[in-house]
């Protein structure tokens, strides 16, 4: 069974950084592509950015700039650095796994909270 974890959420002022952090577990080694999502109360949840095996990424317009992904196959971790943080920034970051066109998986989310 393949976990991914998340951490490193809390709470901060605008213009602050946080980085967050997702390690996966389990019998599977290397995602295609990893990913970061968030869900803001009242909301769908977005995409926010994506990291292929290459290391190449694509960021959401709302972020690009500001939030930076990247991941270390060796230690099963993808990362965002979020930087210049805005309350609107407030949501749970859910960490995502895509191995195949079938297989993906999900962790349990990380609050990340902006004051203004």
């Amino acid at each position: 069974q393949v976990t991914l974890v998340e951490s490193g959420g809390g709470l901060v002022q605008a213009g602050g950084s946080l980085r967050l952090s997702c390690t996966v577990s389990g019998s599977i080694f290397g995602a295609i592509i990893m990913g970061w999502y968030r869900q803001a109360p009242g909301k769908q949840r977005e995409l926010v950015a994506t990291i292929n095996s290459g290391g190449s990424s694509i960021d959401a317009d709302s972020v690009k700039g500001r939030f930076t992904i990247s991941r270390d196959d060796a230690k099963n971790t993808v990362y965002l650095q979020m930087n210049s943080l805005k309350p609107e920034d407030t949501a749970v970051y859910y960490c995502n796994g895509r191995y195949s066109a079938r297989t993906q998986y999900w962790g349990q989310g990380t609050q990340v909270t902006v004051s203004s």
